[in-house]
């Protein structure tokens, strides 16, 4: 393995990663420890440990898992390191991946719905609407590959039965993306006892992802 693989001094991006989980629970977005976090690392990502408690983890707790397979840490990593993987190694302008269990998100996953362009900050996320992924099994390379296709131009999605991913080009990025899609969610909720809301055009929305570029963190 050669020196270029690993990020020669991580210690601060698996600090922040373990603040982004707690902050997770805190902010309500997550619950216990069902959410998990990646960040790009050299030739490969840093993601959380599987099963662990956020407040007892210590930087060494974080796992670094190669492109090409390799696996350094202490700890097993999340049972959804593939998906996390797969959306780095696919992504080129992806550097962090949230995943977590927000009651909205996952209540609209649970019906198999996507999020339609209700509101124009649906615009953030990088398209006219959010999709779900189609329902597979946690932990499994259909679930991956699932996931990856729903997030083909956009920086969020759904998961069917699941929750939610959230992407960024940093964590901080990803961590804001992943609350505005489960503000994005309950608005829609809160509509559709009313019956579909209207959306507005991907004209528009396509206007105002052009305004919003390089706006704070829509950038």
């Amino acid at each position: 393995m050669t020196t270029q693989m690993v990020a020669q001094d991580d210690t601060e991006l698996r600090r922040q990663i373990i603040e982004s989980c707690i902050e997770m629970n805190r902010s309500g977005i997550n619950q216990g420890t069902s959410g998990n976090i990646s960040v790009r690392s050299g030739e490969g990502i840093l993601v959380t440990p599987t099963s662990m408690p956020y407040d007892t983890l210590v930087p060494e707790d974080i796992v670094w898992i190669g492109f090409s397979g390799e696996v350094i840490g202490k700890r097993r990593p999340s049972s959804e390191w593939r998906f996390h993987l797969d959306i780095l190694r696919e992504r080129r302008d992806v550097e962090a991946v949230v995943h977590a269990h927000p009651n909205a998100a996952t209540s609209l996953s649970i019906m198999e719905k996507g999020i339609p362009a209700i509101h124009y900050m649906i615009a953030v996320c990088g398209g006219p609407d959010i999709r779900c992924a189609p329902y597979a099994t946690f932990g499994t390379q259909d679930l991956s590959r699932n996931a990856v296709a729903a997030l083909e131009g956009r920086t969020a999605c759904l998961l069917a039965h699941h929750g939610m991913i959230a992407c960024g080009t940093s964590l901080e990025q990803a961590m804001w993306r992943a609350v505005e899609v489960e503000t994005l969610s309950r608005q829609y909720l809160d509509c559709l006892p009313m019956g579909e809301p209207p959306v507005l055009s991907d004209a528009e929305i396509q206007n105002v992802i052009d305004r919003i570029a390089g706006y704070g963190h829509s950038g």
